[in-house]
């Protein structure tokens, strides 16, 4: 039953041992953004235990206003890289492979916080989620550096050895803020319908490809819900879908991680087949799928302090095996035991854990 996970996947310069990614979670166990060595140990552990491509917790790029929280780590400084230079060799010694999740939190940041509590916040058109304007628009050449943020920390980590980067284009953070009419009203090049608001999200994968190189995956996670708005959708329909996502195919992304709360909802009225699904079918773009997998419930209940209970992999792993998406991304379950993915190997499903709220604040 567990073939489809444990088959080798490969894209563009890269192969992975198995289907399964570990989903970037956010723990804040990184003091004045360094990784130390407990959160070398932290992925390391995982990777020893059958997970095949680690994407790391969001690590902020280099613009001053880029974090929203100190403990969060960077990816830019001499301090921090070298941490993240030993991650990512004691995580490919263990027999894994792995990402940094390139982030810029945007208007999520509440000012006087963060890593540079001076630092200007940063958005595309200083406009909160209710079309609020609390800033002057930033100009375009501002707006040009905060592209190149993204492809600096991209050359750090081609220069650190990992086998990939993944550009958080989600959630209602600076990326997904552009594409987001609600928050992007810019009349230049960044403006528009949502084809045009997804300009600087190409922008940043072209910049993040001449930095990286030919062989390094270019991984981007997109998502129709924010933070700020659960029922917000991007795109309604499909052909909306496929005409925002075809401005990323165009850049050279190389996989779409597309982010649902519960990964088998269906995107669209009248087909089963989930945003990753759909991703696919319109790009034919590997994609990777990611929400709840595991697990009864969604992760809002967990900062509730909801516990939720193991789920059947069966729905997941059928959808696998049909190529409805190509990998299976693991949040909550992973965070909660790290040897996951052996257990599901060995078919020991028995063992598998419910989740525990209380391990999002733990080091595990």
């Amino acid at each position: 039953m567990t073939n489809a996970l444990f088959s080798p996947f490969s894209v563009r310069g890269l192969t992975v041992p198995n289907r399964i990614v570990m989903a970037p979670m956010t723990r804040s166990f990184s003091p004045n953004g360094v990784p130390g060595d407990n959160v070398a140990d932290y992925y390391e552990r995982r990777a020893a235990h059958d997970v095949g491509l680690i994407i790391t917790e969001g690590t902020t790029v280099d613009r001053l206003g880029a974090g929203n929280d100190e403990n969060v780590p960077m990816f830019h400084g001499d301090e921090a890289l070298a941490g993240w230079k030993t991650i990512c060799e004691r995580t490919q010694a263990a027999g894994g492979k792995i990402a940094p999740q390139l982030w810029h939190t945007g208007m999520m940041r509440k000012a006087g916080t963060g890593h540079f509590p001076d630092a200007v916040t940063d958005s595309p058109s200083g406009l909160t989620h209710h079309g609020k304007a609390v800033m002057d628009a930033p100009s375009e050449a501002d707006v040009d550096d905060m592209v190149m943020s993204f492809a600096r920390s991209a050359k750090h980590a081609a220069d650190l050895g990992f086998d990939a980067i993944e550009i958080h284009g989600a959630h209602g953070y600076l990326i997904d803020e552009f594409f987001w009419g609600v928050m992007n009203q810019r009349e230049d090049r960044y403006g528009g319908d949502l084809a045009q608001r997804a300009t600087f999200a190409a922008d940043v994968i072209r910049e993040c490809r001449k930095a990286v190189g030919a062989n390094m995956p270019i991984i981007l996670r997109f998502s129709q819900w924010k933070q700020q708005e659960f029922t917000a959708k991007l795109a309604e329909t499909p052909a909306e879908l496929e005409a925002f996502l075809k401005v990323f195919v165009d850049a050279g992304v190389d996989v779409l991680h597309c982010s649902q709360r519960r990964y088998q909802e269906p995107e669209f009225e009248g087909s089963t087949l989930n945003l990753a699904g759909w991703a696919k079918k319109l790009t034919g773009l590997p994609t990777i799928t990611v929400g709840s997998v595991g697990l009864n419930s969604d992760f809002i209940g967990a900062f509730r302090g909801q516990d939720s209970g193991a789920a059947s992999l069966d729905d997941v792993i059928e959808r696998l095996e049909r190529g409805e998406f190509d990998m299976v991304a693991v949040g909550r379950a992973l965070l909660q035991d790290p040897e996951w993915a052996s257990k599901v190997k060995a078919g020991d499903f028995d063992k598998l854990s419910d989740y525990d709220a209380k391990a999002l604040h733990t080091l595990y």
